[in-house]
């Protein structure tokens, strides 16, 4: 269980890849995820920007295929697909987003205009993965974190093809070991850098464990939102 692959590992009961990119000027980012639950599977990706509509996706009742890195639901494609260990992957989706004006709303219904949207992304590693350490101590879970940069075309109904290039990304991949009794520990969201200070560009995300995470962009990448009235002095420094 210790083994870092990027494959699946079979003894797991709870598995997630997250992949995240970002342009510089941190005025758009992209985050997709997808995490195994036993037979079923979460799914939640996001395209944000500044001043437009959070166009954001969550399906968390998918069956797990015969390929855990195919997601099909309801109008929902997506995928997440190896094609060199360590070095590329290729995420994709096909789907309709919810086009939602104030971000807050993603933490409660995620109601919204529905529109369609595609990803087309090539991720690429720019340097070694680097083995994670969870809060919660060293039997909790297991998994390792990588730089990387994105290419690609994310196309959007009534709009030209956004294109990126080589933009600064990141990937996440963590498991949960069973335990002899069987039963699973869970994964708590990722446990970023915490930022005050950020472009206003926000993805937040509710799962159904009744977790939530809510990443804001900044200059470095997603960050998590600090909480109202924290300061500067208690958070870890995000850019």
């Amino acid at each position: 269980m210790e083994e870092f692959v990027d494959g699946r590992h079979s003894g797991a009961q709870i598995e997630e890849w997250i992949f995240a990119a970002w342009t510089p000027d941190a005025s758009l980012g992209i985050i997709s995820g997808h995490r195994i639950v036993g037979r079923k599977a979460w799914y939640w990706a996001a395209l944000a920007r500044s001043g437009l509509p959070l166009l954001h996706i969550t399906d968390f009742d998918v069956a797990v295929r015969s390929d855990p890195f195919i997601v099909k639901g309801p109008a929902l494609w997506a995928e997440h697909t190896c094609d060199a260990e360590m070095e590329q992957w290729t995420i994709g989706n096909e789907t309709y987003a919810s086009a939602i004006d104030d971000p807050e709303d993603a933490l409660g219904k995620a109601y919204g205009h529905p529109t369609a949207i595609a990803f087309d992304l090539e991720w690429y590693a720019t340097a070694p993965f680097t083995k994670l350490q969870p809060p919660g101590g060293p039997s909790s879970w297991l998994g390792y974190e990588q730089r990387g940069v994105v290419h690609g075309t994310v196309d959007l109904i009534g709009e030209s093809p956004l294109e990126l290039v080589e933009i600064p990304a990141h990937r996440w991949h963590r498991w949960s070991p069973e335990d002899p009794a069987g039963t699973t520990q869970g994964i708590e969201p990722l446990m970023l850098p915490t930022a005050v200070a950020h472009t206003g560009v926000r993805a937040p995300f509710r799962f159904p464990d009744g977790s939530i995470i809510d990443l804001v962009l900044t200059s470095r990448g997603w960050a998590r939102r600090a909480r109202s009235g924290q300061s500067r002095a208690e958070v870890e420094p995000a850019g």
